[in-house]
């Protein structure tokens, strides 16, 4: 069996980050800029029809609401959620509970905030046996590879030991991509060559992320279409392996979905969760799309944590999601 591991110590270390890689605090947006700045597209979409709709003079009726629902399917909220939105906002201008388009607005804020909050709930790496393995998962195209890398870079500046595993042995371009990042994180990486078995490398990387007491271990994997039902059956064995090995592993099933599908996510995320029962979320190329309102759909009908948002190339626009945050970014208060 040909192991390569990518590490200059051969171990788990502290990370020292370079000046290309550690963030300049001086010149960082904040997390609130960068949240605001990477759904622009979105914000700019949802606030200035809301704001055409509900902050002018118009009329509270059924053309306004049959237009909200318009704006609110454009930007990709959802069926399931939009209709949740109308009908609310329908019950409470019956009930005259609504006396003008800014309380409309308000409300309507409020209703969303609510459908996103609980599903807010950031990845925590659970204290006991190491090592914590977080197994990745999605189509090609969606940003996997580099989301790991970026998740790496974060959970190593947190004070955590990282491992790698290139369990994507379908590409080779997939195995050099993750080595650089490795690199550029300063963690290891365990590989074999293109076309080794995957669920051998996840093998090979637990036993050597135990062995070096490693904090945390990430698995990427191949990218596939959720039709493909051979690459379907290596994420399964993937799984069982690490199960195996330790019954509560993979701790978390991390997948990774792009904003720019759209609603096409909810199919891929049906597929995914019934064949390796997803943990947790990651939506990615929020900056790419005026379509965030996906996230809301997201929560609306999978009913899954969103842990992470990816907001624009660097390393840190890996924002950890808050439902409060992501509100306020896309829906600003009516003032």
């Amino acid at each position: 069996m040909n192991v390569r591991i990518t590490d200059e110590k051969q171990r788990c270390n502290q990370v020292t980050l370079s000046s290309k890689t550690t963030t300049n605090e001086n010149k960082s947006p904040g997390l609130l800029g960068r949240l605001r700045s990477g759904l622009g597209a979105t914000r700019r979409s949802l606030t200035d029809g809301l704001s055409d709709l509900l902050l002018g003079k118009r009329v509270l009726d059924d053309e306004l609401l049959e237009e909200l629902e318009n704006l609110l399917l454009s930007a990709d909220v959802g069926v399931e959620a939009t209709q949740a939105l109308i009908s609310d906002i329908t019950r409470r201008l019956a009930r005259n509970e609504l006396s003008d388009g800014h309380a409309a607005y308000d409300q309507l804020r409020q209703s969303i905030l609510e459908i996103v909050q609980p599903f807010s709930q950031p990845l925590k790496i659970a204290n006991g046996d190491t090592p914590f393995v977080i197994m990745v998962v999605g189509v090609n195209g969606v940003g996997k590879t580099t989301t790991i890398g970026k998740l790496a870079l974060r959970l190593s500046q947190s004070g955590l030991s990282v491992i790698l595993a290139a369990a994507d042995t379908f590409r080779a371009a997939a195995i050099e991509q993750l080595q650089v990042w490795g690199e550029r994180a300063g963690v290891p990486v365990i590989a074999q060559d293109t076309g080794a078995d995957a669920a051998a490398v996840a093998h090979d990387a637990f036993y050597a992320a135990r062995a070096r007491g490693c904090d945390v271990l990430i698995v990427d994997t191949a990218g596939r279409q959720h039709t493909n039902t051979e690459l379907m059956d290596e994420l399964r064995k993937i799984k069982r392996v690490l199960g195996k090995i330790d019954p509560n592993s993979p701790h978390e099933v991390l997948m990774i979905l792009d904003a720019v599908t759209g609603q096409n996510a909810l199919s891929q995320l049906e597929h995914f969760h019934k064949a390796v029962g997803v943990t947790g979320l990651c939506t990615t190329k929020l900056d790419g799309t005026a379509k965030g309102g996906v996230l809301i759909a997201l929560a609306k009908k999978a009913g899954l944590p969103i842990r992470y948002i990816g907001v624009g190339e660097d390393t840190e626009d890996l924002l950890e999601f808050s439902a409060e945050a992501f509100v306020d970014a896309i829906i600003p208060k009516s003032e």
